[in-house]
């Protein structure tokens, strides 16, 4: 069933509620060692008379500021509904105590944990607790269940991981992933160094201030120090030991997330009340997200809480464990504003609906036997990679990958023939290989595409594998030049339908530039077509509950806050080619412009341009720089950042600056420069 919504009833905006809300701001957690966290409450105003359980969001991202427009939308309504709903800074940041040293650290559970403790102790709590959050909220979320507090009764975790390694922001397939390495780390770079509120901490706000901005390390050094899977990334992910987790979990995400595949893992690991949604959405809350269809997520966060926090019989027991959107087939784009298709229903991850479809590689196709054996050579192209779109988009016009006919021309393509019958795909395509590189260090990037009847060709998964990972991502091996391996690459969980008449496009390569850090010299890999060198697809049967599934409402949210724009917002996305010195850059520059609330007079803004550059031939040119400016103040308060993010590399060693230059009213106050040189370690 197509999901549409008529244009007039694309939103709701909900103004009267079960319970009456007050808003209590400023409220102050403590800690057991003198350090307070700040939080807002919404509650209803009898919630003391007739105590309610609480939902918690404990971010690092300022609940004044930068997120006061979104939690306006969210925690009143739930507050309305009858709960508690508590937005914390976590330690270090907004106007919370302390210094934030690194995501994750125990520190931040620790803590978690006592606010859990406080949480239970109010007057107004029943004691029963839930967490939600998405991204940085929806790790904390899944790491903090895993210390299995006996107030935490259920979670709902969004466009989140269970693996800090293999399946986040840092690494890939144990590649660097050069599009998000550094700018992720630059992102917390200039937002760990944003004042607290001076209307709100006093005088200290200053001695904090310069404290944070001498003390705060730029994280994407302690990242780049561990380019295994070591202790420090254990930590964290519960893919260790699925079992910590014992409490209900609902996993969301979306087709256009960067996190889609730890729903599947989670629904299969964990326990058997927990529930999945994935729809065609980027890195945003699904009542809110594009591409449409939005969906009334807030209505069925209700539900999800008010069978696990209050006992409640709402029907989910009986629902299908994991509910996914379908998506059509769309000529590319590199904007969706919608993505048209169908909701599918299935009651157990893996699912006996899906099932394993085989297509062989030779002569350049993709063919549904093996034919013959045969030896592919694949060179490296260090431009390759250019248009394949944001990892993890959020939204942002120009996040999507380009028509793969600008990259097919810089890797290897096999071509299915036409399909005779329109076929869904859900879950992982997996790309089998016999394989050998001419290098000790190699990678292999493998793109699969929707080819039109048309010609074009829209890119659906793809994934890399670095090959020294090939045993184990905790003891990389040098390759032995000129030897034959078995590699098994897992491509990007999708859903989506390829329409009779199209083909699939399967292009590899040893290199990906921006998404994974070249290897040290140009490498030529060698396919080994035969029986053991395959594409497997995830096939699924529709099933007619599919027809029924998915009947969700419109979105519905609280009066989202006023406010002020002071400056519109503005993106440029620009691969930039030089033929005369064969050199690549692509320069990608988001303005989110300035904006004023006026119900606390704060005035904030950011403006980030990132740029990844390569020569071609060379992989050693390959270099990131990421800059940002950040203003938060008001009246005759007014502060400024400026962050220069750089990194490199040569055969042996990574070279990381980072740049922090602050200014109150103008007048420079601060300055810093961090250098380090890191050891490569089979990256």
């Amino acid at each position: 069933m197509v999901f549409n919504i008529k244009d007039s009833e694309r939103r709701r905006t909900k103004t009267e509620y079960p319970r009456d809300v007050k808003k209590m701001e400023h409220v102050w957690i403590p800690m057991s060692d003198g350090a307070k966290l700040a939080a807002t409450i919404w509650l209803p105003k009898d919630a003391e008379e007739n105590p309610v359980p609480a939902i918690l969001e404990y971010i690092p991202y300022r609940k004044n500021d930068f997120t006061a427009i979104r939690d306006s939308a969210r925690h009143p309504y739930f507050a309305g509904h009858g709960y508690a709903s508590i937005r914390v800074d976590i330690r270090g940041s907004g106007d919370s105590d302390g210094i934030l040293l690194d995501e994750y650290l125990k520190q931040e559970h620790d803590d978690a944990l006592e606010v859990l403790d406080w949480i239970e102790q109010q007057a107004w709590s029943t004691g029963s607790v839930g967490m939600i959050g998405k991204s940085w909220g929806g790790f904390n979320s899944l790491q903090v269940a895993a210390r299995q507090h006996r107030a935490l009764k259920a979670i709902i975790t969004l466009c989140s991981t269970d693996d800090r390694y293999s399946d986040d922001v840092h690494y890939r397939g144990g590649n660097i992933l050069a599009s998000d390495m550094l700018w992720w780390a630059s992102t917390m770079f200039a937002y760990n160094a944003r004042p607290q509120d001076p209307n709100v901490v006093g005088q200290s706000w200053k001695e904090n201030w310069l404290d944070r901005l001498e003390n705060t390390p730029p994280f994407v050094e302690e990242w780049v120090k561990h380019q295994r899977r070591d202790a420090y990334w254990k930590h964290g992910s519960i893919c260790e030991d699925y079992s910590d987790v014992d409490i209900p979990v609902f996993a969301v995400s979306g087709w256009q997330d960067g996190y889609t595949d730890a729903v599947f893992r989670l629904l299969e690991k964990l326990p058997k009340e927990s529930k999945g949604l994935i729809g065609p959405w980027a890195h945003e809350f699904p009542e809110v997200a594009t591409p449409e269809p939005a969906i009334g997520f807030l209505q069925e966060c209700l539900r999800w809480w008010d069978q696990w926090l209050k006992g409640e019989d709402t029907g989910i027991m009986d629902e299908p464990k994991l509910i996914s959107w379908i998506q059509d087939s769309e000529l590319p784009q590199v904007s969706y504003q919608s993505r048209p298709g169908k909701w599918v229903a299935d009651h157990a991850w893996p699912s006996e609906n899906v099932s394993e479809n085989s297509l062989w590689l030779t002569e350049g196709k993709l063919v549904s036997d093996c034919k013959r054996e045969e030896t592919i050579s694949i060179p490296s192209v260090q431009e390759h990679g250019f248009y394949a779109g944001v990892w993890c988009p959020f939204g942002q016009p120009g996040d999507i990958a380009a028509d793969q006919r600008f990259e097919n021309g810089k890797s290897v393509v096999f071509t299915s023939a036409p399909f005779e019958e329109t076929t869904d795909l859900l879950g992982h395509p997996v790309f089998h290989a016999e394989l050998s590189a001419d290098q000790e260090n190699a990678l292999i990037a493998v793109r699969l595409s929707d080819k039109a009847p048309t010609g074009e060709s829209t890119l659906i998964s793809w994934g890399m594998l670095n090959l020294n990972h090939l045993q184990s991502h905790e003891h990389p091996e040098a390759l032995v030049p000129g030897k034959k391996y078995q590699v098994a690459v897992k491509l990007d969980a999708l859903g989506q339908q390829i329409p009779k008449g199209h083909r699939l496009e399967l292009a590899v390569s040893p290199t990906y530039w921006p998404q994974a850090w070249p290897s040290p010299k140009p490498v030529t890999l060698t396919i080994h077509a035969g029986e053991a060198t395959r594409l497997t697809l995830p096939v699924r049967t529709p099933q007619e509950e599919d027809e029924t599934c998915g009947q969700f409402d419109v979105p519905e949210t609280a009066p989202v806050m006023d406010k002020e724009i002071l400056r519109t917002e503005n993106r440029t996305r620009e691969v930039i080619h030089d033929p005369v010195n064969g050199t690549w850059r692509l320069e990608d520059f988001s303005d989110e412009g300035q904006r004023k609330l006026p119900s606390n007079g704060l005035e904030y803004g950011s403006i980030n341009k990132n740029t990844f550059a390569i020569a071609e031939n060379d992989p050693l040119a390959a270099r990131v720089t990421c800059e940002w400016e950040l203003t938060v103040g008001r009246d005759d308060w007014q502060t400024k950042l400026e962050t220069y993010s750089d990194m490199t590399s040569d055969e042996t060693n990574f070279y990381i600056v980072n740049t922090v230059t602050a200014y109150e009213n103008e007048k420079q106050v601060f300055t810093k420069t961090w250098k380090k040189e890191i050891r490569r370690d089979f990256v």
